[in-house]
């Protein structure tokens, strides 16, 4: 479990800081010398989630503080926090959030982590 925990913690902490890079499981596993699987049950077994759902979990935090602290377009806040297409972000954060990026600015929702 010591050797998840560490794969884990170090694959987040990438994620962390390239969150806004195309980001791939692979590459990380790459990175921190493991494959893709043991990656994979690192982040199911000490993080509860999926590569995925971590990183889109993480964008939407960044996106959210960017939307209630800035006034950068939704395109750019897309576009800064790794999403190509504005619709897609729009799409991803509605369901993350439950609310379309323009809506939550206009209400100044707090910021919920």
């Amino acid at each position: 479990m010591d050797r998840r925990r560490e794969l884990f913690n170090e694959a987040t902490a990438i994620v962390e800081d390239e969150y806004a890079d195309d980001l791939e499981l692979e590459a990380i596993a790459r990175r921190i010398a493991a494959s893709r699987r043991q990656l994979q049950r690192a982040f199911a077994e000490v993080g509860g989630t999926s590569f995925r759902l971590y990183l889109a979990e993480v964008r939407m935090r960044r996106a959210a503080k960017l939307l209630s602290e800035s006034s950068m377009p939704v395109r750019e806040v897309a576009s800064s926090v790794g999403y190509r297409q504005p619709a897609q972000f729009a799409k991803a954060f509605r369901r993350h959030r439950g609310t379309p990026p323009s809506s939550f600015r206009r209400a100044g929702q707090p910021l919920a982590v």
